[in-house]
């Protein structure tokens, strides 16, 4: 009966691509058309083995950037599923910007299917999404880095916590700052709640977007000083 009425409210309802809106025919996991699929530029090897920055030479093997070579990293590893490049990019403001929290669901399920480069989420304890201030979680009425990280939980069955792991500082919006600005203007700005809840724990925090790395780099030193054993990070795209 379950399968009868579901295939009802297919014919009914059916499913639309939530990147350009076309009727979806072929029962498609994610609810994105091949056609958008192809369109995305997703991130591949050859890429930093730590911070996942795609390279321009497409030839060769992953290896350490620059920037990581020089700078202490927190994290042990950063992967993104594409360049924040459309239409990830129009897919990204429609969720974070205009409240479209179904086309937010299917952003994390496409990074929970995703094939990483040298990466698996096997053996990680805990998802946490980077977290949003007070004010601006009640302006904008949801964290997206929340419906993203749930996704990702409930695919590969990794607890997720979205309280530990908190923001008490009200910063200025990251758009606009550049580097050195935006390590600034995040400095101090997360507190563990809780630290038995992080202590020995495998972590992966959850983000939108990859610009500078400054956000999710403070939030991992965060961790780490408080007893983390390791922090990985995902986001659903890389500013390149």
């Amino acid at each position: 009966m379950k399968n009868a009425l579901t295939g009802v409210a297919d014919i009914i309802f059916p499913s639309r691509c939530v990147i350009c809106g076309i009727v979806l025919y072929n029962n498609e996991k994610i609810c994105i058309c091949p056609e958008c699929i192809s369109r995305i530029s997703f991130v591949r090897t050859p890429i930093c083995s730590c911070c996942g920055l795609p390279f321009i030479n497409y030839d060769g093997t992953d290896h350490l950037c620059g920037g990581c070579i020089s700078s202490k990293q927190y994290f042990s590893v950063v992967r993104s599923v594409g360049e924040f490049k459309q239409p990830l990019m129009n897919a990204i403001h429609r969720f974070k910007y205009k409240g479209e929290i179904s086309v937010g669901e299917t952003m994390g399920r496409l990074m929970a299917e995703f094939e990483y480069n040298s990466f698996s989420l096997e053996g990680y304890s805990l998802i946490l999404p980077v977290p949003l201030h007070q004010r601006r979680l009640k302006e904008r009425g949801f964290n997206q880095s929340v419906i993203l990280a749930r996704e990702i939980a409930i695919r590969h069955s990794i607890c997720l916590d979205f309280r530990t792991l908190k923001r008490t500082i009200h910063t200025k919006p990251q758009t606009g700052l550049g580097k050195k600005q935006r390590s600034t203007n995040v400095k101090g700005s997360f507190i563990i709640t809780d630290r038995e809840k992080i202590d020995g724990e495998r972590v992966v925090l959850i983000d939108d977007v990859y610009t500078t790395g400054s956000t999710v780099r403070e939030c991992a030193r965060v961790l780490i000083k408080n007893g983390a054993e390791k922090v990985a990070v995902l986001t659903l795209a890389r500013a390149v």
